[in-house]
């Protein structure tokens, strides 16, 4: 028998909701919503490193860009690709460069840690700019999205926004599951080991560099996966996808919504995605619209400031409350 916690009455009420919520929108809400799915899949994969394992990387953009440049470069122009053998590609080629840049940014800790990732993400930002690989500057577009297909059979129809919102969520839940079944594992453990007391987890014999490696590899794939899907969704590519910049956006996500938890990197992406969203229209804040930043940039400073924890943290006190309450007995 399955225990019906608090915590999971939450999360499958969160999961109705997300399920129900396109069929009330209109298209541009439907686009809206998977932006913000592809965005905490995003977010959950660096949460992994920042929140778990104590890895702070500004580089993360690098693997989100190689695997929707991958789509890019391996699409037929005008026919659809094929998503099992595409999708697979592109995570793989994502996680093969979090293998090779991760053993060499590994042998590194604290602010250099930060500023290898940071050049190697530039390095591969300057790849795909400065050179024609990618189509320069001007990127690449995607024509036709890939095609979904079991022996003839097409599930669903990706071209459809409806249907990709629910691919984009089916991923969604499958990543957050992924995640959870392996932090609660001995793999995830040794991870919380390490983000506590590194030289202890190596004194008493755990391969500290192996189970990092690990982490970062994984991290790597599924933000490998954001990206096919951002390149599925928005049809374009291009280097801005792998700068800095992005990387800190997705930063900042993590952040808003509380490190080290997998629904406060869901949560943080949902807050940043749809503040961006208000900031920006014109027909909500007028002239300041084009100053967006700004008042972003305050917001997340006062969030952190007076919700420490972030987003996600909220939740949890709330919810520790509840059981204080419900598990104290009436006098």
């Amino acid at each position: 028998m399955v225990l019906i916690t608090p915590s999971r009455s939450l999360l499958l009420i969160a999961l109705v909701l997300l399920a129900l919520f396109p069929l009330t929108g209109s298209t541009f809400y439907i686009q809206l919503g998977a932006k913000i799915l592809i965005m905490a899949i995003f977010a959950l994969s660096l949460d992994l490193l920042v929140g778990h394992t104590g890895l702070v990387s500004f580089g993360h953009a690098a693997y989100f860009g190689l695997a929707a440049y991958a789509l890019a470069l391996i699409s037929p122009k005008y026919e659809p690709a094929n998503v099992w053998m595409t999708l697979p590609l592109s995570m793989a080629i994502a996680a093969f460069a979090a293998l090779v840049i991760g053993f060499f940014v590994l042998r590194t800790t604290g602010v250099y840690f930060i500023m290898v990732t940071l050049a190697f993400a530039q390095m591969l930002y300057s790849v795909f700019h400065d050179t024609q690989l990618g189509g320069g500057s001007d990127g690449i577009y995607i024509y036709v999205r890939p095609e979904l297909t079991i022996a003839g059979f097409k599930p669903l129809d990706l071209e459809s926004p409806l249907q990709f919102y629910y691919f984009v969520l089916i991923l969604l839940i499958l990543v957050y599951g992924f995640l959870k079944r392996i932090l609660q594992a001995p793999f995830g453990r040794a991870l919380a080991g390490i983000r506590l007391n590194e030289q202890r987890m190596r004194s008493i014999g755990f391969p500290i560099f192996g189970y990092k490696l690990g982490a970062f590899v994984i991290a790597g794939a599924l933000a490998g996966l954001a990206g096919y899907l951002a390149a599925c969704q928005f049809g374009f590519v291009n280097p801005d996808i792998l700068a800095w910049q992005q990387s800190g956006t997705v930063l900042m996500m993590v952040i808003l919504g509380g490190m080290g938890r997998l629904h406060g990197a869901v949560l943080g992406a949902l807050a940043y995605v749809l503040l961006q969203e208000i900031l920006s229209a014109p027909a909500i804040v007028g002239v300041f619209a084009k100053h967006w930043q700004l008042p972003m940039g305050s917001l997340i400073v006062i969030i952190a400031l007076v919700f420490p924890r972030g987003i996600g943290g909220i939740f949890d006190v709330a919810l520790r409350r509840y059981r204080t309450a419900v598990q104290t007995p009436t006098q």
